[in-house]
């Protein structure tokens, strides 16, 4: 009877302290449960919406090829594949989701595919373009890549400029074998490629990270490498447009490692003050993932503050996200692992500032009745403030889901 009462006490001890870092207040919900069929499959991808509320996103396998497929979800939860990889010229293996421009052409990356290169097997992946024409979409590759100073295997999504210029990252190839960010131009004879720098692996670190690059507000580009920098922990690097159609790198940070947040894999946001916000993989107090600060300071310096560190435990681990504020400044993202102790599938987490620090909670953990698992790729934010986000694997087949959060 003892043991049995002692064993009755630390469980509800264990869910109190579950119960006491969960924010209720938030409702889940799943909207799709991919097949892994020609619906797609392994949806590493962030959603993007257009003017009537319809997600776009990508999936990495699955379709007629299963080799991955660009798909629309609409508001009432049906799902549309748009197109599917052939593993062609027009590549295979998309990840890091699509963006849409004001005419709603959808443009991303393939981490493989392609009709050049040196890649071994696969190709060296590809940017690809998906235009609606009379109920259907047409794909056109816009750029090969070849596995040399161009880089190869871009795994995350394209931004625009508002000249209409995309920009990316690669994680491999370029001068240096480091990676690369690179520029296409749209041109009378088709789109142009540039590459604008090449990653040494030393203080400009290596390895560009599965986030998307984000623009400041005089038009410079900032992003993070997973690797590299003076540590070999990763860095925070800003380019900036030179005079002469150049483009300048400064080193922004160097990231030490633990106690200080390490390896960087999601992109970088922006606060209303000029302030960048990001997630470590590794780092921070326990080395289980960080959420970290950039200010801007004097001659160009930038301070860095760890707003909080993952504890491994119900509070989420290994963060791969990047981060997303609500009208209210709170700060969401979403964990790859821990979360529930009988699964350590991952969380949705909010980072709230009050009285001068940081606290966190979940808003919700996954894994449970055939709920999604390890969201990677972040949440998106709607008009009337509900997240949505998706997770590769997990739900009703094992193929991943596509779910919303309601604050």
């Amino acid at each position: 009877m003892k043991n049995n009462f002692a064993s009755r006490a630390c469980t509800a001890l264990a869910l109190a302290a579950i119960l006491a870092n969960v924010s209720w207040a938030a409702t889940y919900k799943k909207l799709y449960n991919f097949t892994g069929g020609m619906d797609g499959g392994d949806p590493a991808t962030s959603l993007t919406f257009d003017s009537a509320g319809n997600a776009y996103g990508t999936t990495a396998a699955g379709g007629d090829f299963d080799l991955g497929t660009v798909f629309m979800l609409t508001p009432s939860g049906q799902e549309t594949m748009l197109y599917s990889f052939t593993g062609g010229s027009d590549g295979q293996d998309p990840h890091g989701g699509v963006t849409i421009d004001g005419a709603g052409n959808l443009y991303g990356t393939a981490v493989a595919g392609g009709s050049g290169g040196f890649c071994a097997g696969e190709g060296c992946g590809v940017v690809f373009e998906l235009s609606p024409s009379g109920g259907s979409w047409t794909e056109t590759t816009l750029y090969n890549f070849k596995g040399l100073n161009d880089g190869f295997g871009p795994g995350g999504g394209v931004v625009f400029d508002t000249a209409g210029n995309l920009y990316g990252t690669t994680p491999g190839g370029g001068a240096h074998s480091d990676g690369v960010v690179f520029e296409l131009s749209s041109t009378a004879h088709g789109w142009r490629y540039k590459m604008i720098h090449a990653f040494t692996g030393g203080k400009d670190g290596a390895v560009g990270s599965l986030g998307s690059l984000v623009f400041g507000a005089t038009g410079d580009l900032y992003g993070v490498t997973e690797l590299g920098g003076t540590y070999g922990a990763g860095a925070v690097y800003e380019l900036s447009p030179t005079p002469r159609g150049g483009w300048k790198t400064t080193a922004l940070y160097d990231f030490k490692g633990t106690p200080d947040a390490s390896n960087p894999y999601g992109g970088l946001i922006f606060d209303k003050a000029g302030n960048l916000y990001g997630t470590t993989y590794f780092g921070g107090a326990t080395g289980m993932g960080a959420v970290f600060q950039l200010l801007p300071g004097p001659n160009g310096a930038w301070q860095e503050n760890v707003l909080y560190s993952f504890q491994g435990g119900t509070d989420g681990s290994f963060p791969t996200t990047t981060l997303v504020f609500n009208s209210a400044g709170t700060l969401y993202g979403t964990t790859s692992t821990g979360g529930r102790p009988s699964c350590d599938c991952g969380t949705v987490f909010k980072l709230s500032l009050a009285h001068g620090s940081w606290n966190e909670k979940i808003v919700h953990f996954f894994g449970e009745r055939r709920d999604g698992s390890s969201p990677n790729y972040g949440l998106t934010l709607d008009s009337a403030g509900n997240f949505y986000g998706t997770t590769p694997v997990g739900g009703t087949a094992g193929q991943g889901i596509v779910f919303q959060i309601a604050p």
